[in-house]
């Protein structure tokens, strides 16, 4: 696995970042806040009190990117504030998620301005020290992906519209820097290879679209701003795809099916039953979400982004 870390680090040039004269380097980050979905959560709590016990419940069967990032590719400690929650779309109201007790970004944004805004003891945070990462629009691209009543093209535009209200939110609380992620190839997970290749194409299709304007929502609010220390925006579609079209390469057995005994995870990341590999070698655990080891590897190609090497400029 070691050539395929390296692989992925040599391949992430589809990113976009930009900073200022007072742009947080990630070896300076002390703070970070996490916004998102089943990829990105741990099961922290942060209304049981902002130091309670981290679960650390993932969807990977072991660490998350976010856990990786923050624990293993880190270049100082970060103390980590992992809002996300499993199933989350940006706004409930827009694309309901699958169950109504799930917390969109919207209400995660809530949470942190009852509870951090204000930095409280344990999490003293400031501009200069802290990054606010967001990743979100699986479940908004997924959930509404078979409705009729809408055209993608300005519902998408409605979601960034929401999206970024929560991160002007954000901006006028003290958050200057941030970490956008793209919406990855999900098109290419069992769920949709089920589904067959029209509907694959068709998911293909609308993620493209979202994650333009996802990108061109983020120029605008850089462009808006220009106080902003780093915007970095890291497209998850690359790093995927490589790993997915490369699969032998990084030591994957199966990048199109899983196996049904490890969905709904394993007691050890190498457990293996009989009739199926070792858990730890496929990318998917179930029909949606990807092993640990892809979340190693993206997060590797998170932290070298945050790092600056490689990166081309956001044009303004």
């Amino acid at each position: 696995m070691v050539v395929g870390r390296r692989l992925v680090a040599a391949s992430i040039g589809l990113l976009w970042s930009t900073s200022v004269a007072s742009a947080l380097s990630w070896n300076a980050t002390e703070y970070m806040f996490v916004f998102g979905d089943s990829y990105t959560t741990d099961g922290y709590n942060v209304s049981a009190g902002i130091d309670s016990p981290v679960p650390g419940y993932t969807s990977s069967n072991g660490p998350n990117w976010v856990q990786f990032l923050t624990g293993t590719y880190n270049q100082t400690a970060v103390k980590t504030f992992d809002l996300a929650y499993g199933g989350a779309t940006i706004d409930g109201a827009l694309v309901p998620p699958y169950l109504p007790t799930v917390l969109s970004v919207v209400e995660q944004v809530t949470q942190f301005n009852e509870y951090l805004a204000s930095k409280p003891a344990g999490a003293t945070w400031n501009s200069t020290n802290s990054l606010f990462a967001i990743w979100i629009g699986i479940n908004d691209v997924g959930n509404s992906f078979g409705w009729t009543n809408i055209t993608q093209v300005e519902f998408y535009g409605t979601l960034m519209d929401r999206l970024f209200s929560q991160v002007e939110d954000l901006y006028s609380k003290g958050a200057r820097s941030f970490l956008f992620l793209t919406v990855p190839p999900t098109n290419r997970a069992p769920l949709f290879i089920e589904q067959g290749p029209k509907a694959a194409a068709k998911m293909s299709s609308d993620i493209s679209e979202y994650n333009a304007q996802l990108t061109q929502s983020v120029r605008t609010f850089k462009s808006k701003y220009p106080d902003l220390g780093t915007v970095t925006v890291v497209d998850t579609q690359p790093i995927f795809n490589l790993l997915l079209d490369s699969w032998q390469t990084f030591g994957f057995v199966n990048v199109t099916g899983y196996c049904t005994a490890y969905e709904n995870g394993t007691p050890t990341p190498t457990y293996q039953v009989e009739g199926c590999a070792p858990v730890s070698s496929y990318f998917w655990l179930n029909t949606l979400h990807p092993l640990f080891t892809v979340h190693s590897m993206l997060a590797k190609a998170v932290s070298t982004a945050l790092s600056g090497y490689p990166a081309t400029q956001i044009p303004t």
